[in-house]
């Protein structure tokens, strides 16, 4: 298959040009008119833009299914997921007693050994602080210490790949380096760290901030937090929920300064996302999604914003025409650097000769044409194509 068009967003830069696919790869891309081509070769000349398969680190369901609730509700949110472009997640699990969260990380693993586009899970608590719990359940939330920490990554078998961490906790510092050990990705969140706290979590190995500004301690001139200390550390990515909700726009312009190539864009997604307003689970809690916004509605946190309705695609198009992202510097937080944290930037995340042919086509509104993912088309919509 060659595909052509005016935008390829490469890791340098939009290209006027083509792109060629063999066996599920890419292998071939260049400026202007494409090479000779066997009779065999489709060739497709798109009228819309070429963008790497996105990449979520940090998303808990969709279409009105929940990652907590078993490997068929896991399958039907991530197909929701797949055709707003995102070709690559991590399964992401709430805050729950442990021998609940041992069960759903169980069904989570059954879920990836059976789709290998499931990158791994990310555990979000139960290690958080109560002081910024958000929605997650007070009376489940613990220490973590050595034996906790070690259940949860046997149950595991081996593919967690991302636990977050308060670490002011008594343990939080030691469970920061024991999963840095273990190969895991520490990331810091739901939080009342302060720069000092932080920065020593980073020295020590944590390479993550889960949904920055979000559920921590806020920045402030006296004491620049876990966001200030992530900006100085020089090597941790940043989660960034660009919904227009969760962050000002100015604020994403902010990190984008603070932190140019290491912002990833995430949905955060629950239940509701690809679906409609109504009334959702996160996890124990009840949520209620008005005008596309979750909210909970039991427990002390009542009111709080719950988690996303966001699509990867959104997030993306948010970036471009209301923050004001360069389209390169936002497909790279919503491919690249996540591909980058999680040590697949070899096969996946961008667009360029050798790897997976995992791309989004999108018009130039940024609104999604068609998937490809490996090679092949990932559903029934094909692109609009134009004249050569």
């Amino acid at each position: 298959m060659v595909l052509t068009s005016h935008c390829i967003v490469t890791p340098e830069g939009p290209v006027d040009g083509w792109l060629s696919v063999k066996g599920g790869v890419i292998d071939g891309l260049g400026p202007g008119r494409p090479p000779a081509v066997s009779s065999n070769d489709e060739v497709l000349h798109l009228s819309g833009r070429l963008l790497p398969g996105f990449i979520d680190l940090h998303v808990h369901g969709a279409g009105g299914a929940s990652f907590d609730d078993g490997a068929a509700q896991i399958h039907d949110a991530v197909a929701v997921h797949r055709s707003h472009g995102t070709t690559g997640t991590l399964v992401s699990l709430v805050t729950a007693p442990l021998s609940d969260l041992r069960i759903a990380i169980a069904a989570a693993g059954a879920a990836a050994a059976a789709d290998p586009r499931i990158l791994g899970l990310h555990l979000e608590g139960p290690f958080l602080s109560p002081d910024r719990a958000g929605v997650h359940e007070p009376t489940a939330l613990i220490h973590p210490t050595p034996a906790a920490v070690d259940q949860l990554l046997e149950a595991g078998e081996g593919r967690i790949r991302a636990v977050t961490v308060a670490p002011e906790l008594p343990g939080g510092a030691a469970a920061v380096r024991q999963l840095v050990v273990a190969r895991v990705h520490a990331a810091i969140g739901h939080s009342d760290a302060g720069y000092d706290v932080a920065r020593a979590a980073f020295d020590d190995g944590a390479d993550l901030v889960t949904h920055a500004f979000n559920a921590m301690r806020p920045l402030h001139h006296r004491d620049p937090a876990i966001v200030g200390a992530a900006a100085d550390a020089g090597d941790v990515v940043l989660e960034v929920i660009n919904d227009g909700v969760h962050l000002h726009p100015g604020t994403v312009r902010l990190l984008q300064t603070l932190a140019p190539d290491r912002i990833a864009l995430i949905t955060d997604a629950m239940a509701a996302a690809g679906g409609s307003d109504g009334c959702y689970h996160l996890g124990r809690a009840e949520v209620s999604v008005e005008a596309g916004v979750a909210r909970l509605t039991s427990g002390p946190a009542v009111g709080a914003i719950a988690g996303s309705t966001l699509t990867m695609d959104a997030a993306l198009r948010h970036a471009v025409c209301e923050v004001g992202v360069d389209l390169t510097a936002a497909a790279a937080a919503a491919s690249t650097v996540p591909a980058r944290l999680l040590g697949l930037d070899g096969s996946i995340g961008a667009l360029a000769v050798g790897l997976r042919a995992d791309v989004v086509v999108m018009d130039d509104d940024l609104a999604i044409e068609a998937v490809l993912l490996d090679g092949a088309w990932a559903d029934d919509r094909r692109p609009r194509t134009r004249q050569d």
